[in-house]
């Protein structure tokens, strides 16, 4: 890894890109992100490649040194989108890729000092799917764990009619550049521990079938 290399982060679990781009090994004083959010929608699929070449132009790529990527939940073709494009390019440029759960992003927000969940053990957190139920997931501090935010029980759905247990809850709602500022940290945790970061096991989560709307 050489002094000019990049970290790259996408995030693409809502209907808004977030794009996070960042000097790796960034030490005791980090160079600032460069974060953007495109609220784009359906038109990901046109548009992913250009939001990305805003912040690090496509000839310029050859210059990433690690990727980071939000795996979900997720609408199916934003999640399936932004996992293709950092598979590729950590297969092609032979660099370390590292998958991230959405909701684990926000579990490491809410957790923090400050955080509406500051404190809490343990704690919910869910997304309303209309008509087909809530899914959820279980978080909580922990030291021992990757980023100090563990994932009890990784989310899954609750169909209606299946009650979630009892216990400190809040929605999942993304911050794109938030959560995308998550993942550079996790990014450059990984490199600061020199994870090897396989592409082959970086997948997209779908705790329902993959249909639009989630």
């Amino acid at each position: 890894m050489s002094a000019s290399s990049w970290l790259l982060a996408l995030h693409s679990s809502s209907d808004t890109l977030a794009v996070g781009l960042q000097r790796l090994g960034a030490g005791a004083a980090p160079d600032p992100a460069r974060l953007a959010s495109f609220p784009l929608g359906r038109r990901l699929s046109n548009e992913l490649l250009p939001c990305v070449e805003e912040l690090l132009p496509a000839e310029q790529w050859p210059q990433l040194g690690r990727l980071v990527v939000a795996t979900g939940p997720g609408g199916f073709t934003g999640t399936r989108l932004t996992l293709v494009l950092a598979r590729t390019l950590a297969q092609q440029l032979a660099i370390p890729l590292h998958g991230f759960s959405s909701f684990q992003l926000i579990a490491r927000r809410l957790a923090a000092p400050g955080g509406a969940m500051a404190g809490a053990e343990r704690f919910w957190l869910t997304q309303e799917l209309p008509r087909r139920g809530v899914v959820a997931g279980v978080y909580g501090p922990d030291a021992a764990a990757f980023g100090g935010v563990a994932e009890w029980e990784p989310p899954r759905l609750f169909p209606p009619g299946e009650a979630l247990p009892e216990g400190p809850r809040s929605q999942a709602l993304v911050e794109p550049e938030a959560d995308a500022a998550q993942l550079l940290a996790l990014g450059q945790l990984a490199a600061a521990r020199t994870l090897p970061g396989p592409w082959q096991p970086v997948l997209p989560l779908y705790p329902t079938s993959p249909v639009e709307g989630l």
